[in-house]
């Protein structure tokens, strides 16, 4: 397989949960302004979309969309334990994770990409994301990880996403509980290759 990113882009939380399951996955870097990728492929003929991240399978086929690849990628080694089992409650918590993290913050970030944009407009966008980051901020009270002890997919993501903050300077100090959160997750030795991988700080 080969996932084609581009480094500290949403891309990342497929290359954490490929890094956490031990998949030998080969990386290709994509241009998003050029798109073009590192191999010299036209990246619009591999993923007419354009977006990071696109998964390239053994058969031939392309995956892309973060939680479609997310749960691919956890479901080739059920034993790792990133996903529960198909059907089980349990499982359903991590996807609705996935779709509030894919909804609700990735999309929420989306407006700040914009370059030059209106200081309302940004307030705006910004206090939106802070309702959602004070929501998920008081769900991981007492507990390590989104659904509970557990790792799985949806903290990878939620957890990428969250990375954007520093960049954006949304300012999450208020926030104790997504603090932790994010320093778990970044101290988890996957996630730190998979950073290093990516040149990205070590720390979130």
């Amino acid at each position: 397989m080969k996932l084609y990113y581009t480094p500290g882009a949403s891309s990342l939380a497929p290359r954490i949960i490929a890094f956490e399951a031990g998949l030998d996955i080969e990386y290709d870097k994509v241009d998003l302004k050029t798109q073009t990728t590192a191999s010299g492929r036209d990246f619009i003929r591999i993923n007419p979309k354009g977006d990071v991240p696109a998964l390239a399978l053994k058969c031939g086929e392309i995956l892309t969309e973060v939680p479609v690849i997310l749960e691919f990628l956890a479901d080739q080694v059920p034993s790792a334990q990133l996903l529960p089992a198909l059907g089980s409650l349990k499982r359903y918590r991590v996807k609705e994770w996935i779709d509030f993290t894919s909804t609700e913050l990735h999309k929420g970030f989306d407006p700040l990409w914009e370059a030059p944009m209106p200081d309302k407009a940004r307030q705006l966008a910004v206090c939106r994301l802070h309702r959602r980051i004070g929501y998920l901020d008081r769900c991981l009270q007492g507990q390590p990880y989104l659904t509970g002890e557990q790792f799985t997919v949806a903290d990878a993501y939620c957890f990428t996403v969250l990375t954007w903050a520093r960049f954006h300077r949304v300012d999450l100090s208020d926030y104790g509980m997504v603090l932790g959160f994010m320093q778990r997750v970044s101290s988890r030795q996957m996630v730190r290759q998979a950073l290093q991988a990516e040149g990205l700080p070590a720390a979130a």
